[in-house]
């Protein structure tokens, strides 16, 4: 399973458990005693898949950029008002 911030864990969970409230399949295999066990719950049950790392969904995850032009210019202005 890959490694989610809790936010993107609580938007998987969210956008699947919305899925399966419409009618969409599940992704793992639950007997109709789990179903009850759970009470048909579509949260407990994106959880379920969350675990299993079957969910249909992907995480695109931006590297930040790093302007070191901006820092340089800012520092200078800094020593500038200091002086």
């Amino acid at each position: 399973m890959q490694h989610y911030t809790k936010y993107e864990t609580a938007r998987l969970i969210g956008a699947r458990a919305l899925q399966i409230a419409m009618g969409a399949p599940f992704m793992i295999k639950m007997d109709e005693e789990d179903l009850q066990k759970i009470g048909y719950n579509p949260i407990e049950i994106a959880k379920k898949e969350l675990a299993a790392d079957v969910l249909p969904l992907t995480v695109r995850k931006t590297a930040p950029v790093l302007k070191q032009s901006g820092i340089k210019k800012q520092a200078e202005k800094d020593v500038k008002k200091t002086a």
